[in-house]
């Protein structure tokens, strides 16, 4: 299937009545070659990755990472960010949870920075449509910002800054029990998050591969470069500011990378855009203001927004 998605895509183009080589021909072939090949790619990573976080509880995850000691601990919990099924929409329970099983305050940062940014969709699609060696930059570098930077909040001791009510919880201790959980289960499991994650993020593929088609087809080769080139100094902080306003995930945002990306764009200056996107969402800073108080808020958008600079300029010095 994933092979015959590019002759398919073309013999569809072929008959509808608009020229191949016009803009509309262009931005349609895209569209129809991108839209089942994301699908495809994100259904059998998300199946795989249903099985894998079948292990990964929200109440084991605290297990793992409760009485251990900063830094290793950071490590740790920017590496289950990645292999676990939590978003940014689950930031207030994961943080109420953690700071009642003693998580540090910093470890509970690392986890919930890798989280939304370094999670299977954005990996899954980062490999299929840029290459391995992107793919694990990206990995590399995301848990890097993950791991720096809810260090650096644990160093700066801004326990005093969470709400006073989180802050004054009775600590829980945390406990897992391992379930009688067979491999049918698992397999169940994996089917379940393809239902739950495909169901839930198609609309937003359809639109960023639509948005994208509109940038293949009708943006003029190398117009990003213009503003967006590795030359221009100013454009990953002016990505980053860009992005941080904006609400979607990896899955809507990540094939407008891949048609800025075509038009000229560099790509540490369009992966910085996408990670302020899914990284610093505002969305999910208006949610962690019932659990934190604002100069908590500004350390960790301020930390983290300086580790996506670096990312962003070191892809465009390094590819």
């Amino acid at each position: 299937m994933y092979q015959s998605l590019s002759p398919v895509s073309e013999a569809l183009v072929e008959a509808l009545p608009v020229a191949r080589d016009s803009h509309l021909g262009a931005a349609l072939q895209f569209f129809l070659y991108d839209t089942p090949k994301v699908l495809l790619l994100l259904t059998g990573i998300v199946f795989a990755m249903g099985m894998v976080n079948s292990y990964f509880t929200a109440e084991r995850t605290r297990a793992l990472l409760a009485g251990r000691r900063e830094g290793v601990a950071n490590v740790m919990a920017a590496s289950l960010g990645v292999v676990t099924p939590f978003c940014s929409c689950s930031a207030v329970p994961l943080f109420i949870g953690f700071v009642q099983a003693g998580v540090p305050l910093g470890v509970t940062f690392s986890f919930l920075i890798a989280a939304p940014m370094v999670n299977e969709v954005a990996l899954t699609l980062l490999f299929g449509l840029f290459g391995w060696k992107t793919g694990l930059l990206y990995l590399g570098l995301g848990l890097t910002i993950a791991v720096i930077a809810g260090w650096i909040i644990g160093r700066l001791k801004m326990e005093a800054y969470l709400e006073d009510w989180v802050r004054d919880m009775p600590k829980a201790t945390a406990q897992f029990e391992a379930e009688g959980v067979n491999l049918s289960d698992r397999i169940a499991a994996g089917i379940q998050s393809v239902r739950e994650i495909v169901g839930k993020v198609w609309p937003y593929i359809l639109a960023g591969i639509a948005i994208g088609a509109g940038i293949h087809g009708y943006v003029p080769q190398d117009f990003m470069a213009s503003f967006m080139g590795k030359d221009v100094w100013w454009a990953v902080p002016l990505a980053v500011i860009i992005g941080v306003p904006m609400y979607t995930n990896a899955a809507g945002i990540i094939p407008i990378v891949q048609a800025l990306l075509a038009k000229g764009a560099a790509l540490g200056t369009v992966l910085a855009f996408m990670m302020s996107v899914i990284g610093l969402s505002l969305p999910e800073t208006v949610i962690l203001r019932k659990v934190l108080k604002i100069r908590l808020i500004a350390t960790f958008v301020g930390v983290v927004a300086i580790g996506i600079l670096l990312v962003g300029y070191v892809f465009n010095w390094l590819l």
